[in-house]
Parts: C-alpha cells; structure tokens; sequence
C-alpha cells in the first residue's frame, strides 16, 4: 500500500473568510472552504446554495445554435429522414435518447444509431454514414461524437449527407464540414459555460429548438434526468450550469425518473435519496455495460422505454451484462496485477503497458483504473482486435497521458482522447517498442510527487466544529463532483473510544473523539484493516475524512468516513 500525500488547500485571507462567514452566517470552517470555491460573497453564495431554472443559460447564444435548428426545422417540413447518432458510453447513449425521444415525440420521420464498439469503433464510422445512406437519410445529428471527423463528414456531405456536430470534446485545427458545429470548446464560440458534457449540448439543442419553432409543444425540463446521469457518469466539472442541470436533474431522478432509469434505480438498490455517488457507481456501470459486452442500442431501449414492464426486461438485459461485465474485469484485474507483480523491471517503471491478446477490449480502460489504484502511475492496457493491439490509457492526476502518447505517435496506428484517458492502436510489432518509448517519455517528464497518491484536504478541523447545523450546511453543498467535491478534513490528537470492529475482513468502524473535545462520532474506514491493532492499542492518530449521514433501523447519525490515518510520532 502507497502512502498517500496529505496535501492542504492554501488558506484564503482572514477578512475575506470573515466577511462571508458574517454575511451568510456559517462557522469559519465552512466559510474557508466556500472561500476556495470561488463563492466568497453574499450574492455568490445565495446562488450557490439556491440553484434555479433561471441560472441556465440561453441555448442561442452557443456558436451556429441558429444554423442547427433552421436546418432541423427545414429538414421536417421537408418531411426529410432524421438519424440521431451518438456514442457508446453513457454520455453517447443517454445523448441519443434524449435527442431521438425528444425529437420522436412530435417527428415520425427519424432514427438512432450506435456504432458498434468493436466491429466500428469510437464517433462517426463510415459504416454508419453508409448505413445512412441506403436507408435515405439526408441529416445526422451527431452527439458526443464528430468534432474531429473532418473526412468522414466530407465523405457523408459529397454522398448528400448533412451533419450537425453537438461535441463537448476539444476541436482539432480544422473542424469538420458540417452545416452547423455546437461545441462551447470551439475559439469562435462565446457561449459563458464551456463544460457541458454531450448530452447537456443535446439539451441546449431540444431548448433552442422549442424556443425558436413554437409549434413544438415539449418541455425540455423532462429530459433533465437524462442530464444528470450523463454529468454525474462523464466525470464533467460539477459548477455553473453544470450543477444546476445535475441539481433539478437529481430531483427528478428521486420524484419523477423516466421507466428505464426507475427500473434500473431498483436493480442498483437506489431507493429514495439520489446523490452524483449512486450515479457513478449505480448506473452507469449498467448503462456502459451494454456496449461493452454486447451492444450498446439496448442502453438507448432502456432508456427510451414507455412502461415498466418493458423499461425491466431491458434493465434486467443491462444488469446481466455487467454481471458479465465485472467477470472479465475481475479476471483481467487479477492477470493484469500478477503480471506487475512477478516482474522486478514492470515493478520498478514509472508506467505501466501491458498486453495480452485474449483480454476483452471492453473492460480494460476499467483494468487500467484498477491498476492505477494499486500501482499510482500512467498505465495502458493493450489487447489484440482485427490484428492490432487496442488498447486504452488512464493516468494519474496532473499527468497528460494525452500528450505523452503523442510524443509516440510514430509508433501508433491511432489514437486519441484527453489528459488523464485516451484510446489508441498500434501494430503487433510495435508494442515492445511503445512500450520502451512511453516509460522514456513519462519518465523524463512526471514530477515524482505525481507518482504518490493525493490527498486533497479543504482545511484542518476541530471535530467539535461537527454539529448537526454544520452537517446540514455541508449537505446544502450537494451535489458533489469534480470542482466541487464533498468536503474533506483533518483532525489531530485522534483516539478510540471504545471497541473497534474488523468488518468483512477488510474494514474497520469505530467510535472517535479528539483529545480536549467533547463531541464522540461514529467512524467507517473502508479497506483500512491494516490499521486495526494500532486503533485497537489506543494509539493517537491523525485522520483524514468526509462528513456523512449513516442510517441504521430508520435511525440517523453524522458518520465520518475516513480515508487515510497518520500516527503521532513519538
């Protein structure tokens, strides 16, 4: 196990943390941390923590909006054929539903499609756009996917095929020959918030369109549940209009969701209260598991499911495939590590590139994650398709992966993707040769410390700051994610009240006070058992936590869930 580094935020200035903390009447702790955020006045603060329907913004401002819906509105009455394409992930499938649902419920003419992921790959395929062709469509509406497909759209636009790109990825230096590009990432592009994920542009697109063409007659606010799964499963930054689709999204999530998602909720033992949290680790491992163990339509079926009789047998379907899903990933897992393990040199490198030619293409970008959390450093998981060796990048934080790939790009067939995840594809020959290449490259450039797990804190805490208003103000933060994650403290002079109990052979609960404090609170370490004879001697700690609500039998508690521990040295 790899200590972690304990690294506390900077420290706003006392006034300003006074200021905020006198205006909206919080404690200190909770002021510095709203300080760090950015939110440090009044006015901030009261849209932070009162987000409205009102904060979004206007669709028509994004960059050829306008062009995209005079196209989408000659296109119906033109009674042209519409296809609706996106990718395979969470953010392709839950894009193409809300776009096709939306679309579908006032336009017969229009359809989906996926690529598949092995037989196609990721974005715009030739095979689609063929596929288009012989079925008669004259406008694709491309979601998650297409800001860097500049021949495959001129192939389409020579064969008669109009595309719109509604992209959140970055733009290469030439953007594609579409009637009208919506990507917030694009230089020309004024639109204020540059972090939608695919699917919150397909929203923007439902909006602008209902704004501009008044005889459609739907509310887009009914897809927000959509939104939300795709925010919380892309891992997009969690502020701005980002946090105020995913906060009405989540609403509607607990009150109101669609069949599909109500079905799949049920299957991930989602009950009630949803968070960002139950999304990540709920359902979009379900959704994802579509495309990555068969394909990917059945997510988008699932999702546009009318009733619940049929939104479960699609659920079910989705849930047998990550059944299968964690089988292979489990399996691969335990290759991929034995393999690091029995060898000194794999051991000793600042990166990990493995290849094996039978391991399933669709877990190991999940295979590269799990070895980043044993071994903390930039890792590649290769296998073998259509005689290539595929394969998929993760890195740690603060490292572009990205760019150390391309620095190799002479040795690669393919490859694309952002800073801390990129796919690629090399010749079988080249791999030993890759592999070489990338440990240079990473090597020469990562700052040791990047190799070393962090632990971000928001500030230093005393544990009888905890009460049950402090706790509510915490909750009010919600929802959580990248930008704005769930709050994170230390504590000193820590010790055992009381027993502590060895769960499941692997973690650890306990009552903790801290020295000179009079307020006792329920702990929860997961995969801490390690530490388990030291709480249990009564040794003084540190710790690092996050503040959290336990229910036990209908009874309520803040629980601290802690995730490192440090000993007082003598």
């Amino acid at each position: 196990m790899i200590d972690k580094r304990w690294v506390v935020k900077p420290t706003p200035a006392d006034d300003r943390v006074n200021r905020l903390s006198n205006a909206i009447n919080v404690s200190k702790p909770i002021a510095r941390i709203l300080c760090q955020r950015g939110i440090d006045s009044y006015d901030r603060a009261k849209e932070f923590f009162n987000p409205s329907l009102d904060q979004l913004i206007d669709p028509l401002l994004m960059k050829d909006m306008d062009k995209a819906v005079s196209r989408i509105d000659e296109a119906i009455k033109e009674e042209e054929n519409i296809l609706v394409y996106g990718d395979y992930d969470v953010d392709g499938t839950t894009s193409v539903a809300l776009f096709f649902g939306f679309l579908n419920s006032f336009y017969e003419h229009c359809d989906f499609y996926i690529p598949d992921r092995y037989k196609e790959g990721y974005g715009i395929s030739k095979q689609g756009i063929d596929w288009a062709l012989q079925q008669g469509f004259s406008l694709i509406i491309a979601l998650d996917c297409g800001i860097k497909s500049v021949d495959l759209i001129g192939y389409a636009r020579d064969k008669g095929i109009d595309f719109i790109v509604c992209d959140h990825h970055l733009p290469g230096d030439v953007l594609p020959p579409a009637v009208a590009i919506l990507d917030p990432k694009r230089k020309d592009c004024s639109y204020p918030f540059k972090e939608l994920p695919g699917c919150g542009i397909g929203f923007k697109l439902a909006q602008a369109i209902t704004q501009r063409i008044p005889t459609i007659n739907v509310d887009p606010l009914g897809l927000l549940d959509l939104v939300a799964v795709s925010i919380a499963s892309d891992i997009v930054p969690i502020y701005g209009e980002n946090r105020v689709l995913t906060y009405f999204g989540v609403q509607r999530l607990e009150n109101n969701p669609r069949p599909g998602l109500k079905a799949l909720m049920r299957l991930a033992g989602i009950l009630k209260r949803v968070t960002v949290t139950h999304i990540v680790f709920g359902l979009a491992p379900r959704i994802n598991a579509a495309g990555r163990i068969s394909h990917a339509k059945a997510a988008v079926n699932l999702l546009l499911a009318k009733s619940e009789e049929e939104a479960d047998d699609f659920a079910e379907q989705l849930n047998s495939h990550n059944d299968q899903r964690k089988d292979f990933d489990q399996g691969i897992t335990q290759e991929a590590l034995g393999m690091i393990d029995n060898d000194p040199v794999l051991q000793a490198a600042k990166t990990t590139v493995l290849f094996k030619n039978d391991w399933h293409k669709g877990v190991i970008g999940i295979v590269a994650s799990r070895c980043i959390e044993k071994y903390h450093r930039p890792t590649i998981i290769l296998t073998e398709s259509n005689k290539m060796a595929t394969g998929s990048a993760r890195s740690v934080p603060g490292f572009d992966v990205h760019s150390a790939i391309d620095a190799c790009s002479d040795l690669l067939e393919q490859y694309g993707g952002h800073r801390y995840a990129a796919g690629l594809s090399l010749k079988l020959e080249n791999i030993n040769s890759f592999r070489e290449r990338f440990e240079e490259v990473v090597a020469e450039s990562i700052p040791r410390e990047l190799l070393i797990p962090r632990l971000d804190i928001d500030t230093e805490l005393a544990l009888d700051y905890i009460t049950p208003n402090f706790f509510k103000v915490i909750e009010r933060m919600a929802p959580f994610g990248p930008e704005n994650l769930r709050p994170v403290f230390a504590s000193e002079n820590c010790k055992v009240t009381g027993s502590v109990s060895l769960i499941k052979g692997e973690h650890l609960k306990f009552q903790v006070q801290q020295a000179g404090g009079t307020r006792r609170f329920g702990a929860i370490a997961f995969g801490q058992a390690r530490h388990f004879d030291a709480l249990a001697d009564g040794k003084e700690f540190s710790m690092v936590y996050a503040v959290e609500e336990n229910e036990y039998k209908g009874l309520k508690s803040i629980q601290l869930n802690v995730k490192d521990i440090r000993y007082k040295v003598d």
